[in-house]
């Protein structure tokens, strides 16, 4: 009796256990079955009757095959919000160390109102077991790394096979490329080594942020209108404004979400059936991008997981080109108010719009076309053009600029231009909507934060007329012929302002009545 009361009792894996199931389900006895993986009828019992419940955690991801309990989580949401997590930055190609999870789980608990949760080392210990995640070396996925590794199978395995399939029937002018990107719009030079590395899943932080989805093709000729997501969907700053160079959304963590990017997917599709086009588009497997609608004109190719650093065109370039342009623009702009002596003023979100627009407008055709070309989408000699003088042509002017501001602002002196241009890299832009819908009590991320929440408090802006437009771009024409070898798409720039402005006011006069200038007389 000591001997049996001292016995060692065996647990098995849910891997263990889904094999018993599955010789069961295969025809065998049940007699056999249980003879077979050792263990008793009763045992055998207890798993068909609980196949339902370790069956579901597998296949959700909850669990990892490998764990040999099922015990849940003390604190459950922070457990699913964490690993929802996970799974996104996984998927964005960024590997973590178990520090970085463990502050990532403690911010997700403030944002989610506990204040009494520890992100111990055991808790971090418990949660890799949970869903059996092993932490391997530590930071975001680069070029050297992945193609030492295993990925270089990948990479060459869909260079050789599937990308030629997929590009076979189409021009570069029809294949697309389309990514998000997170984006500290309010962001100082100042401030940029509080703000690397933040991913920024919430909170104050998420007032200061948008996500802009950008799509551009392979031979560069274009660039489709950019998609910016903000926290508020009715901004002061937005106040009677109709046209803006962007589409713009809003919802309570300024995230790309499901519904969005399929919205965004079904203008475009529309877009391509009036022009009787068809395009291919390539994308990542992000969270926001696996429950696609019903396309008539776009064919739909998924990036391989975790190569993305190295297949994805935007992320090899293009996207950091027009945060070069955008952080420049900010910098001219904190330099000016610096040399008229002004107050600095944070930048509101129809600046930043504005901004971000031109910034994506300003990205050289040369410099997409290099992209894709270093992706191994389109061939290197496709639309031979000066590519690399072309990427370094503004380095030179930046730096001074960056020099100067950072002097006058007192920027540390560790932290350089590429430091403030990258500060929002690592920020988290999208997330599935399910998971945190049943995490965060009375907030949805389908819902956009109120009017005024997180708004800079700028004087509101008297409304322009048209004639005060004209007259604004007739004093603009006349500064220009004071000065020396304005280049002519600059007039061909003001004449198509010019233009427009008279167009429309010359309309309206056209469809009034007689009385109103009887009126006015």
């Amino acid at each position: 009796m000591a001997n049996k009361g001292n016995k060692k009792r065996r647990q098995f894996s849910l891997e263990e256990k889904m094999k018993v199931v599955e010789a069961v389900d295969s025809g065998k006895r049940k007699g056999d079955v249980a003879k077979e993986f050792g263990i008793t009828p009763s045992t055998l019992s207890t798993f068909l009757k609980d196949r339902t419940k370790f069956e579901k955690k597998v296949r959700e991801a909850s669990v990892g095959p490998q764990r040999k309990r099922m015990r849940s989580a003390l604190y459950d949401d922070i457990d699913k919000a964490v690993f929802a997590w996970f799974q996104e930055i996984h998927a964005k190609n960024i590997l973590v160390t178990g520090s970085v999870i463990r502050k990532k789980a403690l911010n997700l608990a403030n944002m989610l109102g506990y204040d009494n949760f520890q992100a111990s080392v055991g808790w971090l210990n418990r949660f890799r077991d949970r869903h059996g995640i092993a932490l391997k070396a530590v930071c975001r996925e680069d070029t050297d790394r992945l193609m030492n590794g295993l990925g270089i199978d990948k990479v060459n395995e869909w260079h050789a096979g599937e990308i030629i399939k997929l590009i076979a029937d189409y021009s570069p002018d029809d294949i697309f490329n389309a990514d998000e990107t997170g984006v500290f719009f309010q962001l100082l030079p100042q401030h940029t080594l509080a703000a690397k590395g933040d991913h920024c899943r919430g909170g104050k932080k998420a007032k200061q942020r948008l996500t802009a989805l950008f799509c551009c093709n392979a031979s560069g000729t274009e660039k489709m209108r950019p998609l910016i997501v903000g926290r508020s969907a009715s901004p002061r700053c937005l106040k009677n404004i109709h046209s803006l160079p962007c589409d713009y959304r809003a919802n309570q963590w300024a995230w790309m979400t499901r519904d969005l990017f399929n919205e965004w997917l079904m203008q475009v599709d529309a877009r391509m059936k009036r022009a009787e086009r068809r395009i291919l588009l390539l994308i990542d497997n992000c969270s926001a991008h696996n429950m696609l609608p019903r396309l008539e004109r776009i064919q739909v190719g998924y990036l391989p997981s975790n190569c993305t650093a190295v297949l994805q065109p935007l992320n090899l370039g293009i996207i950091h080109t027009m945060k070069v342009l955008y952080r420049s623009h900010l910098l001219k702009q904190i330099l000016l108010k610096l040399s008229s002596r002004e107050d600095q003023e944070k930048v509101d979100i129809k600046q930043a719009i504005d901004m971000i627009a031109a910034a994506w407008w300003s990205v050289k055709p040369s410099t997409v076309v290099k992209c894709w070309q270093k992706a191994g989408i389109i061939p290197m000699e496709f639309a031979e053009c000066d590519i690399e003088s072309a990427a370094s042509e503004p380095d030179t002017a930046i730096e001074k600029l960056w020099h100067t501001v950072a002097i006058a602002t007192c920027v540390p002196n560790e932290v350089n231009f590429q430091d403030f241009v990258t500060a929002d890299d690592d920020l988290i832009i999208s997330q599935d909507t399910d998971t945190i819908q049943g995490m965060v009590a009375g907030e949805n991320t389908s819902e956009a934060g109120s009017e005024d929440e997180g708004e800079v408090s700028l004087p509101e802006q008297p409304k322009v007329t048209v004639t005060e437009a004209i007259s604004s771009v007739q004093k603009l024409r006349q500064f220009l012929s004071t000065c020396v070898d304005v280049p002519d798409a600059i007039f061909g720039q003001l004449n198509g302002i010019d233009e427009y402005l008279m167009k429309r006011v010359t309309q309206t006069l056209v469809d009034s009545k007689i009385t109103d200038f009887l009126q006015t007389k």
